[in-house]
């Protein structure tokens, strides 16, 4: 069995060859190629430390194998994101086994995203454009889309697997277990898509309003804004004089630096603001129906022990795909976030039942 560090590399060197293969920037793909070959490196490197072949080491697991899949049925970006969301976790690993075997740490362990990063600040080739575009995609794709989902079909199989069962449980799976699941189902599914559309919505009236309050400032004091925007720049290292200079250019253009002023003193991505309430409520509707609908499944078509055993195994593999679903982004065992996942939604489900037991009982007396 391979050591899970050199996994780790391989699986990055494959995604980072894959971004590079789809990316339409060529500059931005030219920075792909570079990181897939320094984690190559790494791997060579690891493989023969460990005393493995580095023929034919290139390999990568079921984890990126998937992510590969994601990419080609959602676009890249949702593999850049994740990569990147997960460099900070793989670094993290190195050092603590570093630390285990009482290896010295060299600060060459820190994550791949700052090396990214840095490849792309000091190739001259790659604008300000460019870096703002790969800073973009970091930011509002990826792993937290792909873990929202994920986590929104586990919130509504768990939710709706301990009503179903509290009320199989009081009613020994009889008469109104399918129509309690199908008023959970809806009831979640609703909750989540008004929190999540309010959430949205909110946070870009929010925004708006801070981004409106800018540009009044702007109007009404330029002389202010283009202050605070040369200690922005004096703030990145650059000289006062020079820093001054920049800003009075910028602002002869009051929309460059309106959006200056927002991105780096309000700290707000305009990209953000063009996502869709609407859109946000629909897939937290889907997603959660789409968990919550499992444990009810049996239901529709029989009652009784029977239906509540089915209901138990489909929630239980469901429970189970959503643990291992989750390793995407974790790189844990597969077996042991899967059957973690099992235990915690059983127990839960177990309680309620109990609860619903009791409460059946005592009614019945």
């Amino acid at each position: 069995m391979r050591n899970k560090n050199l996994q780790t590399e391989i699986d990055a060197c494959y995604l980072y060859q894959k971004l590079a293969e789809n990316e339409k920037d060529v500059t931005l793909a030219k920075v792909f190629w570079q990181m897939s070959k320094i984690e190559q490196g790494h791997a060579e490197a690891f493989a023969k430390k460990e005393h493995i072949s580095i023929e034919n080491l290139i390999q990568p697991s079921w984890r990126a194998k998937t992510m590969n899949r994601i990419g080609k049925i959602f676009g890249y970006n949702y593999v850049l994101g994740a990569l990147l969301d997960t460099e900070k976790s793989i670094s993290n690993a190195i050092v603590a086994t570093k630390k285990k075997k009482m290896q010295e740490i060299s600060g060459s362990e820190t994550n791949h995203v700052k090396i990214l990063r840095s490849i792309m600040q000091q190739d001259g080739s790659v604008s300000k454009l460019q870096l703002s575009k790969f800073e973009t995609r970091h930011r509002s794709v990826g792993g937290n889309a792909i873990r929202a989902a994920v986590l929104g079909g586990n919130d509504g199989l768990v939710s709706n697997f301990s009503l179903v069962m509290g009320i199989a449980g009081a009613t020994e799976g009889q008469q109104g277990v399918l129509l309690a699941g199908l008023a959970g189902l809806l009831a979640g599914a609703l909750s989540m898509a008004l929190g999540e559309w309010i959430s949205v919505k909110s946070s870009q009236e929010l925004y708006e309003n801070q981004m409106r309050l800018e540009m009044e400032e702007l109007e009404t004091n330029p002389e202010g804004e283009m202050q605070e925007l040369a200690l922005i720049f004096m703030a990145k290292g650059i000289p006062e004089k020079q820093s001054l200079e920049m800003a009075a250019e910028a602002m002869k253009d009051k929309s460059s630096a309106h959006k200056l002023l927002v991105r780096e003193e309000l700290g707000i991505n305009e990209e953000e603001l063009k996502g869709s309430a609407v859109e946000a409520a629909v897939s937290s509707f889907v997603l959660f129906a789409i968990g919550a609908v499992i444990p009810v499944l049996p239901f529709m078509f029989t009652n009784g022990f029977k239906a509540i055993f089915l209901s138990v195994g489909l929630s239980a593999a469901g429970l189970f795909m959503i643990g291992a679903a989750i390793t995407l982004f974790t790189g844990r065992n597969v077996w042991k976030s899967g059957f973690r996942q099992v235990f915690f939604g059983l127990a839960a489900a177990a309680i309620t039942f109990g609860i619903g037991k009791l409460i059946g009982v005592s009614v019945a007396g």
